[in-house]
């Protein structure tokens, strides 16, 4: 758009005069009230950065192609709708048109009722002004709705008559009029006007149609509802020469023909979309639970999301998988976790960056980068359980970065990697709360059906996301009709696998994962999370009152603490060396029974094996037997079977016997004989040992590796310290330093709160009036640049003084110390030592300012003082 082309809707010499329809769009924001200009600044935060000086520079950068395209992008579809007929409109539209556009000539209540609130969400964001007589759609936007050749309209129409013929000859059009039976002109203009006349009057216009054949028919009906164009042979069908001698089909190239939009509209019935939407879809009911049952299977669920979560980090502690170059975990190491967890990839992914959104999780930024837990994750484990899941729970609403994007391609083809780069949608935050008001408008115990979710969401955000059609290489491209038939080809599908839609399948996946919802209905917890009332109620309550999200995720885990099971100090020891925990256990004993033995199975119930290499690893943390057989009978409330006590004696006598020290290695043992059969055993060949002495061996492997190949062979050899003391190897967790969770990355802007948002609006109107103030003309008129007042040091410093004593206004020009010049509308209210202080209508507060940066100075006129 060129400047001069932005000048008709954003330049005004002068304001508005009371009761007068706006002229430009300027003019049209000038007439609305602070609560207007909020609205506008609230639903396009683009606008605010950085905030406009005045109300002109606010139309301008409303009209600009970036930030119509966003405001067009959040309409929805009615209201995309409306726009994209006032586009095919003439500019500019009456009400009436406008309304017959969308409902057609038989008319529609259901578009009757909604049109007025499209029309004022349009007003509202300032991409239609005007009066209802006098609708206009912002220029840009127009001209990315509006049909041509190289963008098909939404709405499937072509060009009017008058642009169609505009490169035509006046012969061939009086030859077009006079085979529509229309008598001739004079001048192609007028020829043109009677033939638009003649395809606008339905009586006339059905007479014409009478006499087509039925296969000229067939070749409107093909292009009547788009694409229009279609492609000809040099020697057309007669049913294509019928309809082209008389203008109902034109010419765009040799080969290619055009639907004018006059007569698309008589066939189509005056609509101009096959199927306006004036009602978003309803959210239908899949089926219906008790709530007490879907606040126990999210429950549930949530318990299993903690219990994922510690199982995951704890196989962290001492360091996770690598970091990729380029950043991120591999496929392989996603495998392994993924088998680790027991679930598919694409859910180890979600947890995966469900633990990296929520800090637990992060790399340890050494040379040989590592993943491996946070120092928030150990303040995470002090937490009562509903604690812990509002801390997962909340950053995941916010979270921009989308899981179910691992494993798909980015632009240049690479593969997404989880906890990798390129993760981030800006529109991930808002489907999520989206999607989770949705089930809230349901009954409690409701379970939606996804298809009217999805369907729902494509309604508010039509184009968020989807995929834009191709443009043809040519017109022809987009239809072709035979030679003989006149039929045409040529469809658009519809796209429902966009961004948004995928988001919003990932996000009713992951809110059951979470326990958000149970048996695909929204909990009790999570209509506390989003501050919606608890009891029965079909639509959200008013966000007006919203309180912080911390407030809310504390209110949620107070709903979630009583629906958890409770921790027991117990488990029940069994015959064949397992152990069942009836429940999930307290830190302190699950702690100690992970460390001597292994989880065989999970879920209401978890099961733990006894095994030599568990009871070993107990005994390495500096567990004694004795220790082992109290620590069972405490916690038991069965009697320690035989077989355990059998088993954990026999570990015992053996652990230790051997001890591995740092020579590079060495092992030593009291017993020679045990060292001769070690250097006996082919086993034994790769640590590459040799005898030092008859109680001592020498390896050529690190300590670590001879502990686990002697281990591996069978013993149970112990770690020794330099000084020759068993070296305990208790489970001490590796960490990363203090690491923040990563900030979410927005789309766009951020909403502004309603302290910016006041302030915006007194600066823009402050500057408004500095730029409207209508000044006195002066005696003798100086050139001035860049609009600035010029006049010497002399008259300026008379002037301001005088503005001083006698408390008026005064118009400056003013150059600040980087160079930039603006014009203020200042009250002085004191003149001395080359500075002037005065109260700044433009910046709304008192400034002081040096007079030498001060270009000129011009009095206002008497009616604004």
């Amino acid at each position: 758009m060129g400047i001069g082309e932005l000048d008709r809707e954003a330049h005004v010499p002068e304001a508005t005069s009371a009761g007068a329809a706006p002229r430009t769009l300027a003019e049209a924001l000038r007439a609305r009230d602070d609560e207007g200009l909020a609205a506008l600044l609230r639903a396009r935060p683009d606008l605010l950065s950085p905030v406009p000086n005045d109300l002109t520079q606010l139309a301008t950068r409303a009209g600009t192609r970036g930030s119509v395209v966003r405001a067009l992008e959040r309409l929805d579809r009615f209201a995309l709708q409306t726009a994209e007929a006032l586009a095919v409109a003439p500019d500019p539209a009456p009400y009436p048109v406008l309304l017959a556009l969308l409902a057609g000539d038989e008319g529609d209540p259901a578009i009757e009722a909604a049109l007025p609130g499209a029309v004022a969400l349009l007003r509202e964001q300032a991409l239609v002004w005007g009066e209802d007589d006098r609708l206009r759609l912002v220029r840009t936007a127009r001209e990315l709705l509006a049909p041509s050749a190289q963008h098909p309209s939404p709405t499937g129409l072509g060009p009017t008559v008058a642009e169609a013929t505009a490169g035509m000859s006046p012969g061939r059009v009086q030859e077009i009029i006079a085979a529509a039976g229309l008598p001739a002109t004079h001048d192609p203009v007028s020829a043109v006007a009677a033939l638009t006349e003649l395809f606008t009057d339905r009586a006339r216009m059905g007479a014409l149609l009478d006499e087509a054949s039925p296969e000229a028919l067939s070749v409107l009906d093909r292009l009547v509802w788009g694409p229009p164009y279609g492609e000809v042979t040099a020697n057309p069908a007669p049913p294509v020469r019928w309809l082209r001698d008389r203008g109902l089909l034109l010419p765009v190239s040799a080969r290619t023909m055009v639907l004018p939009r006059e007569v698309a509209l008589h066939l189509r019935g005056g609509r101009a979309h096959r199927a306006p939407e004036p009602v978003a879809p309803v959210v239908e009911v899949a089926r219906e639970y008790r709530p007490q049952v879907v606040d126990s299977a999210a429950a549930g669920q949530a318990y299993t999301a903690l219990a994922t979560v510690e199982e995951l980090l704890k196989s962290w502690d001492q360091g996770g998988p690598q970091v990729l170059r380029a950043g991120g975990m591999s496929v392989r190491d996603l495998k392994r976790t993924a088998a680790a967890l027991d679930v598919t990839e694409e859910v180890a992914a979600f947890w995966l960056e469900l633990c990296f959104g929520a800090g637990l999780l992060a790399s340890d930024g050494e040379a040989d980068e590592r993943y491996a837990p946070t120092p928030a994750y150990d303040d995470w484990l002090d937490l009562p359980p509903a604690e812990r899941w509002a801390r997962l729970v909340a950053p995941w609403l916010t979270a921009t970065r989308a899981p179910g994007l691992v494993g798909g391609q980015d632009a240049k083809g690479r593969t997404l990697a989880v906890l990798g780069p390129d993760l981030d949608r800006g529109a991930a935050p808002e489907v999520r709360h989206r999607v989770l008001e949705l089930l809230a408008t349901l009954p409690p115990g409701a379970a939606a059906d996804p298809g009217t979710v999805f369907a729902r969401l494509r309604w508010e955000r039509p184009t968020r996301g989807a995929a834009q059609p191709v443009p043809p290489r040519a017109p022809q491209a987009a239809a072709r009709t035979d030679e003989t038939t006149g039929t045409g080809t040529g469809t658009r599908p519809e796209v429902h696998d966009d961004l948004r839609s995928r988001l919003a399948r990932w996000t009713l996946v992951e809110a059951e994962l979470l326990g958000l919802t149970g048996r695909g209905a929204l909990a009790s917890p999570a209509r506390a999370l989003l501050n919606l009332p608890l009891a029965e109620a079909s639509t959200p309550a008013d966000h007006g009152g919203r309180v912080e999200l911390s407030v809310a995720a504390g209110r949620a885990a107070t709903l979630l603490a009583p629906l958890l099971p409770e921790a027991v100090d117990h488990v029940l020891l069994q015959a064949d060396l397992t152990a069942v925990a009836p429940g999930p256990l307290r830190r302190p004993l699950a702690d100690a029974l992970a460390v001597l033995a292994d989880v065989e199975s999970k879920g209401g119930a978890t099961v733990y094996r006894f095994t030599p290499g568990s009871v070993r690893r107990a005994l390495d943390s500096g567990r004694s037997a004795s220790d082992l057989h109290d620590f069972l009978a405490a916690h038991s409330r069965t009697p320690v079977p035989q077989p355990l006590a059998y088993l954990i004696d026999d570990v015992a006598r053996r652990h230790g016997h051997l001890r591995v020290g740092a020579a590079s290695a060495y092992v030593r043992c009291d017993d020679d004989a045990v060292l001769g059969e070690i250097l006996a055993d082919r086993r034994s060949a790769a640590l590459g040992l040799r005898r030092l002495a008859p109680t001592v061996l020498a390896a050529q492997t690190d300590p670590a590796s001879l502990l686990d190949g002697l281990r591996s062979m069978g013993y149970a050899p112990a770690a020794e310290s330099a000084e020759g003391d068993v070296l305990v190897t208790r489970a001490d967790a590796y960490r990363t330093p203090a690491r923040t969770a990563p900030a979410p990355v927005p789309e766009g802007p951020p909403v502004p709160d309603t302290t910016l948002l006041g302030a915006a609006v007194k600066a823009i109107r402050a500057g408004d009036r500095a730029a409207t103030a209508v000044r006195k003309e002066p005696a003798a008129p100086v050139a001035s640049a860049g609009g600035l007042p010029r006049t010497s040091a002399a008259e300026t410093l008379a002037t301001v003084q005088a503005a001083a004593m006698t408390g008026t206004a005064v118009w400056i020009g003013y150059v600040n110390a980087e160079g930039a010049a603006s014009q203020r509308v200042i009250a002085p209210v004191r003149v001395e030592g080359g500075f002037v202080t005065g109260y700044d209508h433009t910046a709304d507060e008192v400034r002081t300012y040096p007079l030498h940066r001060i270009t000129g100075v011009a009095e206002l006129a008497d009616d604004q003082v």
